[in-house]
């Protein structure tokens, strides 16, 4: 990396005291390896380097239904554990047999408290690969891939509570029921969403690069398009310029190339089912109800989620702090990961100082044990989820809500909003109608997919000559799954039985539209 950083500026927070990082312990290797973190100055990896992590790393040895040792006797808050033997050799957990389970490996002590954590869309495990050696001093270090990145099987995840879902199935099969949680972008958003509906199995959460909401909807939905027509090479393309500086991308080739060879090993489904659920991940109004000691971490010069996003999560959520890197980006613990490291290490030695179970409310499916003898054992047992029952169709009062909410997915927040800020008393309750209707009843229904409902949509504007909203319908079809090629084929269709002049007409509307939606960034 290159010289010391300067040190994070935090309010209400400053960086610890600083130890020599030390060699890491052996730990769980699994599945096909991304290129690891290169150090400053080593030339980037060919194609056919061989890919491995920071420091020596174990041979990998498959793992059958066994449990870690959850969280023993502490030492010290914060300090070093007292001597143990070294950790044997754990593979990673495979998916491909519990898809519902995510890859992972541990470092450090293993009767040491976890601390679990989690990368940014488009990375791996090995983002954190520089705080590991100080961090897994003081605590047993859990880290997890997004499913498809890092050579993890690729069972992708509807939404972010999803994946905090599977997070928390592996870590009950190793015995880990209470952690400290650290997560970069939308690992973020998976630990707040943990710390809101699972608050006794968080004992401390730091967000780093994270925000309550990310962009827009439409955003993340059109970033699925292009990958979903043109592979993640865009996304690769760009990665550098999201996240880091510029000076540090300039100065460190080895380590921008090693970025966008992550995002080139990722599944591109997986890819864009994160897209979608950071598309409809939203708590802004739900931070008032994180009750863990909070650490808000930021790189000063992160455009992706940047200071703006993290004062909005220091302004909700309760007694958080908020940390400022300078002369970091997006993904600060690799532009930075000296102060990064200080800053991690003061949170979650103070923060696990303080038994904060008490202020936290118990949900009615959780049952409250005898206070525990230390912070690390489980605070509440979670009761296994009730049974929900079969769905039942909305009621008149529900479907407005109902049809808002799938309106939005399907056409987009621009044109929904462009649509509501024209209406007026004389147009307000016809597009009441529509939405309860059309997208409240219709399009919320069981009896076809998405993908078909737009076939069939697409299919009956060039039919009837309504080509006025055949580009919003157009936009909707790609964000529904179908590519260009297959919108091509319906056009076609529709030609045969419709008429060659609509279906022309229809070409050059989709044609525009695909390439304002299908072209990347430049």
């Amino acid at each position: 990396m290159a010289s010391a950083p300067p040190a994070a500026e935090a309010d209400r927070l400053g960086p610890g005291p600083r130890t020599a990082p030390g060699p890491q312990s052996g730990h769980a290797v699994s599945g096909p390896r991304t290129a690891s973190t290169p150090q400053a100055g080593q030339p980037a990896p060919g194609p056919q380097a061989a890919p491995d992590a920071l420091g020596p790393h174990t041979t990998p040895v498959p793992q059958t239904a066994h449990a870690v040792p959850g969280p023993g006797p502490q030492g010290t808050q914060g300090g070093p554990q007292g001597p143990s033997a070294p950790p044997a050799p754990q593979g990673a957990q495979t998916p491909a047999a519990a898809p519902r389970t995510l890859q992972y490996r541990f470092d450090g002590p293993e009767d040491a408290p976890v601390l679990v954590i989690g990368p940014s869309l488009g990375t791996t495990w090995h983002m954190w690969d520089r705080q590991i050696p100080e961090l897994s001093q003081h605590w047993r270090i859990f880290r997890y891939d997004l499913p498809g990145h890092g050579g993890a099987p690729a069972h992708a995840a509807a939404s972010v509570a999803e994946l905090g879902d599977r997070l928390l199935a592996t870590l009950d099969g190793l015995g880990v029921q209470r952690f400290g949680y650290a997560g970069c972008s939308i690992g973020g958003a998976i630990g707040a969403d943990l710390a809101l509906r699972h608050p006794h199995r968080v004992a401390s959460l730091a967000l780093v690069a994270s925000s309550p909401r990310f962009g827009t909807a439409d955003e993340f939905r059109r970033r699925g398009v292009i990958v979903r027509t043109n592979g993640l090479e865009p996304m690769a393309r760009t990665a550098p310029e999201r996240w880091f500086t510029p000076g540090f991308a300039a100065a460190q080739p080895a380590i921008v190339e090693w970025a966008v060879q992550m995002v080139r090993t990722t599944d591109p489904g997986c890819y864009i089912a994160a897209c979608e659920a950071l598309a409809a991940f939203d708590i802004r109004a739900a931070l008032g109800r994180i009750g863990v000691p909070t650490l808000v971490l930021v790189g000063a010069e992160d455009q992706v989620t940047g200071p703006a996003e993290a004062r909005t999560l220091v302004a909700g959520i309760p007694d958080a702090r908020l940390a400022l890197v300078p002369g970091a980006s997006h993904l600060a613990p690799v532009e930075q990961p000296a102060a990064v490291s200080d800053l991690l290490l003061m949170h979650f030695s103070t923060a696990w100082q303080q038994d904060t179970s008490a202020a936290i409310p118990v949900l009615p499916h959780v049952t409250a044990p005898a206070a525990p003898s230390t912070p690390f054992v489980p605070v509440a047992e979670i009761a296994p989820a009730a049974a929900t029952p079969d769905a039942v169709a909305p009621t008149p009062d529900d479907r407005y809500e109902q049809g808002t909410k799938v309106r939005r997915e399907v056409l987009g927040d621009a044109h929904v909003d462009a649509v509501n800020n024209t209406a007026d008393a004389f147009t307000e309750d016809f597009q009441e109608l529509v939405t309860r209707y059309a997208w409240g009843e219709v399009w919320s229904r069981d009896g076809l997919d998405r993908r078909t409902r737009s076939v069939i949509t697409l299919t009956a504007l060039v039919t009837s000559g309504h080509l006025e909203g055949l580009a919003a319908h157009t936009r909707a079809a790609l964000r529904n799954g179908l590519t260009p090629a297959e919108i091509k084929e319906v056009l076609l269709q529709t030609a045969v039985y419709s008429g060659i002049p609509a279906a022309g007409a229809a070409f050059a509307v989709a044609q525009k539209v695909i390439q304002e939606e299908t072209t990347p960034p430049a």
